[in-house]
């Protein structure tokens, strides 16, 4: 009894720490004022926060299909339940009109509300940490003075009670994101402006590693810049598609491609040599990059290409013609082979070299090499779509064959098309098609008539 009652006590004295830990007020950094609303100073600020939120990519989280731009309602899927985002309009009721600078501040670079409550981090406020006093006074000028209000009532989760408590992720916040005293970026460290530039858009604004890089069991990222190995190493999957490794990896990485492969799959979706980009990657390029700045696009390519290889695929790419020589005779000895002949080589080519700046080539993508196959059965099920942009504004489809491929069928194409022309991947089983088609069921939005 004595050690029950000791063990009670053990338990209410840590449930106290941790309750004051959360409740321990985060002291952040005070901004100095805007300047005066007609000024030419503002103006040029609101300009610029125009432009860093474009960077931010606030639009395509902020806005869900159909609705009223940053008005919010957008679903994310967590592990957790489903999340919608927020109104970032400024309007007064529903929005963030009455938010001041440095509210808008400690949301935007901490995660915490003017009420004290912690965002969720769906709310990539561990990569905005990195952003500069004068990017969020820009940003907050252009919100308040350059967005139109609109009334929309924010939507509550879909988390159930008690994971959708808001004081244990006081806690996570204090544990995982940037201690609000250290918080800033440091450009001294890179080699060059541009690279600085580079790493400040990717690791900050950009924040590319919210989903290309692995989390670890407790959801936070397992690295927030290039100090860490798995930073930008992919392996998250986003409403169904794996976010790809960013390293310099060869065979699920980037490590065959150029500056020039990064700037143009940024600028219009797709690039001449290796892939292009699905949902939601799409919606990054058609609502952030392809508005960015050559010279930012140039800086980001650059930073990306510094990164070397990380942990090591179970994947690999030797070039081989053998594949390709084998259905240039005919032949099409396995239900893949017959597969791929008879839904995808119209477009990708029985070479599997697909067609420059229109199909994606099969051999060294890393989308297809990855070691988690579930981008390419999404793709086989569903299809998907370019983004238009415009440099490319023809928005190519692919469709889905998922109404009429069983899922053995697709396991089949899928083994086919990520073990030819020198590819050599990890096998597709029957059961993980069928499970990639139940967790994320086919919409049929670009099916095969």
């Amino acid at each position: 009894m004595k050690a029950i009652k000791g063990i009670i006590a053990v338990i209410l004295v840590l449930a106290i720490i941790l309750l004051a830990y959360a409740l321990w007020p985060t002291k952040t950094a005070s901004l100095s004022p805007l300047p005066a609303d007609n000024s030419p100073q503002m103006a040029s600020l609101i300009s610029q926060g125009q432009y860093l939120a474009t960077a931010g990519d606030c639009a395509a989280c902020h806005t869900q299909p159909g609705g009223k731009t940053l008005a919010g309602g957008l679903p994310i899927r967590s592990p957790i339940g489903v999340i919608y985002t927020t109104n970032i309009t400024p309007d007064k009721q529903t929005g963030i009109g009455d938010y001041s600078l440095d509210d808008f501040e400690r949301a935007v670079r901490h995660g915490i509300l003017p009420n004290g409550d912690t965002l969720y981090p769906a709310m990539p406020y561990p990569s905005y940490a990195k952003i500069t006093d004068d990017d969020v006074r820009a940003l907050y000028a252009w919100f308040m003075h350059g967005v139109k209000p609109v009334s929309q009532q924010n939507r509550a989760s879909d988390i159930p009670w008690p994971l959708s408590m808001r004081l244990p992720l006081a806690v996570w916040r204090k544990m995982f994101a940037p201690d609000p005293a250290d918080t800033g970026f440091t450009a001294d460290k890179y080699q060059s402006a541009s690279l600085a530039r580079g790493a400040y858009l990717v690791q900050g604004l950009g924040h590319c590693g919210t989903c290309h890089t692995p989390r670890a069991s407790t959801l936070q990222e397992k690295a927030l810049d290039d100090s860490g190995q798995q930073y930008l190493a992919g392996g998250q999957v986003i409403d169904g598609w794996l976010a790809v490794n960013l390293r310099g990896d060869k065979a699920d990485g980037l490590g065959n491609w150029t500056e020039q492969d990064i700037i143009d799959t940024l600028r219009t979706g797709h690039n001449t040599r290796h892939t292009v980009v699905g949902q939601p990657m799409a919606e990054v390029v058609a609502k952030s990059t392809s508005k960015m700045s050559d010279a930012d696009l140039a800086a980001i390519a650059a930073y990306i290409k510094s990164l070397p290889a990380g942990q090591e695929s179970k994947s690999s790419y030797t070039e081989s013609s053998q594949t390709a020589d084998m259905l240039a005779r005919g032949e099409n000895p396995t239900p893949g082979a017959q597969l791929y002949v008879d839904n995808c080589s119209a477009c990708h080519q029985t070479s599997g070299k697909g067609v420059k700046n229109v199909f994606p080539a099969m051999a060294d993508n890393p989308t297809v090499l990855a070691d988690n196959p579930v981008s390419v059965i999404h793709l086989i099920l569903d299809g998907s779509r370019l983004p238009a942009t415009p440099e490319a504004p023809s928005a190519l489809a692919m469709p889905g064959f998922g109404w009429r491929l069983s899922d053995k069928q697709v396991a089949d194409l899928s083994n086919f098309i990520r073990n030819s022309w020198g590819n050599k991947a990890p096998e597709v089983t029957e059961q993980q098609v069928k499970q990639v088609r139940a967790d994320y069921p086919p919409k049929g939005e670009n099916k095969d008539p």
